[in-house]
């Protein structure tokens, strides 16, 4: 019996293990967001992020456990019919086609991995570039764009798709503050306006200032969970930081 409209999770991950024939990478990961929610994930390097954002959008199977999406089982999906299903993502160095315009990168993933056709196709990429701050650029030689460009045409790709669930692995990253502060303001506004977002980011301060919900991943397993602000408190989570976010005791400025 499938459960209420109202109670159903933009995207459910439950109980997901993954491991490669060695050691486990994730053991057991159970996260959830809802639509209009932003939930941040931070853990040290080597703690499995990247590995769950791939088993989420399907470029990896778990060795055990599902993914669901709108209450719907997608784990025997692969990464392309995840994509059209509507889970977009990005990734941490932008997977850009340097020698294509910022237009064409976006009509490109619009086509392909959101499966639009012909004028669809065109209206999605250039909503998508108006969005990030690059419909005026969108003549422009990707390879040629600054950092901040860049990361702005790797989220407009992902929003080119249409998705209901945004996977952003460190879309912030290698930003001066007030950059990543106006990436963050993007974010924020598409969770307000009902896209289910999951934040993968070193930048601490900023996924307790954008998310509603922070997850703590180390050596695979979830070892905190809730408010941002609360959760960065806790002695467990602190301890895992200890000499590697030098402003965590400024999170809350």
């Amino acid at each position: 019996m499938m459960p209420a409209a109202d109670t159903i999770r933009a995207l459910t991950v439950e109980n997901v293990v993954k491991s490669y024939g060695g050691p486990i990478v994730l053991d057991g990961v159970s996260i959830e967001v809802d639509r209009g929610k932003i939930l941040g994930i931070i853990g040290p390097n080597g703690s499995g992020k990247t590995t769950l954002f791939s088993v989420i959008s399907g470029t990896f199977a778990p060795s055990s456990g599902k993914v669901f999406l709108a209450g719907r089982d997608v784990t025997s999906f692969g990464a392309s019919a995840r994509a059209v299903a509507g889970i977009g993502r990005t990734f941490q160095v932008p997977q850009t086609f340097s020698q294509m315009s910022v237009y064409e990168n976006a009509l490109v993933a619009a086509a392909f991995a959101g499966a639009f056709k012909g004028r669809a196709a065109e209206e999605a990429a250039l909503q998508a570039l108006e969005i990030c701050g690059l419909k005026s650029r969108g003549d422009l030689i990707a390879g040629r764009l600054p950092l901040l460009d860049r990361k702005r045409l790797e989220l407009a790709r992902a929003l080119a798709t249409k998705p209901s669930v945004l996977l952003l692995d460190e879309i912030a990253g290698g930003l001066t503050d007030d950059e990543a502060a106006g990436v963050a303001a993007i974010v924020k506004a598409l969770a307000a306006s009902g896209l289910a977002i999951i934040w993968i980011e070193h930048l601490v301060h900023v996924l307790t200032h954008a998310a509603d919900e922070l997850a703590v991943l180390g050596e695979g397993r979830i070892i905190a969970h809730g408010e941002p602000h609360e959760t960065m408190r806790m002695p467990k989570v602190r301890q895992i930081y200890l000499g590697m976010e030098p402003d965590i005791d400024d999170i809350d400025h």
